[in-house]
């Protein structure tokens, strides 16, 4: 982690714990006044504005793990449980997925894939979110089962002649995928 997202990171901590004082979770013997509300909102505040601003600037710092293969060799298979996982293409050939997500957040950024065929994502959430970012050179067809979820696909209506197309089916219980180009 940089040191900004450290010392965000310290910022919400005290702020917190300034917080737990106030209500009365354990003492801390802080003073009390009108104006110590002002010190956890500014230290909250500063803390979140710190970890966002890092996070933009680098998010290659955050969890990011190699690309699981299935058991064809081809086929990746990611699932997430009460968590979060990020994995990136870099140059390497996507022959499509199998994405759970239960109670949990799962990013895949296929923006530098080599895609040369249809292909395949089965995409399953359970209470939880699938962020997928697409390559620009390939159409997408979404097709979806949802209870109180969704999809949000924002290549709908792109159609590029002659260009491999991403076959995305999925499958919400309380959660949704996101499609972004």
């Amino acid at each position: 982690m940089t040191r900004r997202t450290i010392i965000g990171i310290i910022f919400i901590m005290a702020a917190l714990l300034r917080l737990a004082d106030m209500w009365g979770i354990f003492q801390l013997n802080w003073e009390h006044s009108w104006t110590a509300y002002f010190g956890p909102v500014l230290l909250l505040y500063i803390g979140a504005e710190l970890v966002i601003y890092s996070f933009n600037k680098n998010p290659s710092q955050w969890l990011m793990r190699p690309v699981p293969q299935g058991e064809d060799g081809k086929r990746i298979s990611c699932a997430v449980r009460f968590g979060a996982d990020a994995y990136r293409y870099q140059g390497e050939a996507f022959h499509g997925a199998r994405l759970d997500a239960f109670c949990g957040a799962l990013r895949l950024d296929l923006r530098e894939a080599v895609i040369t065929e249809d292909e395949e994502m089965d995409v399953h959430t359970f209470l939880g979110g699938v962020e997928l970012f697409v390559p620009s050179n390939v159409n997408v067809v979404v097709k979806s089962h949802n209870f109180i979820g969704g999809v949000g696909d924002e290549t709908a209506g792109r159609s590029i002649s002659g260009a491999p197309c991403l076959h995305i089916v999925a499958s919400n219980f309380l959660g949704g995928v996101s499609v972004k180009e």
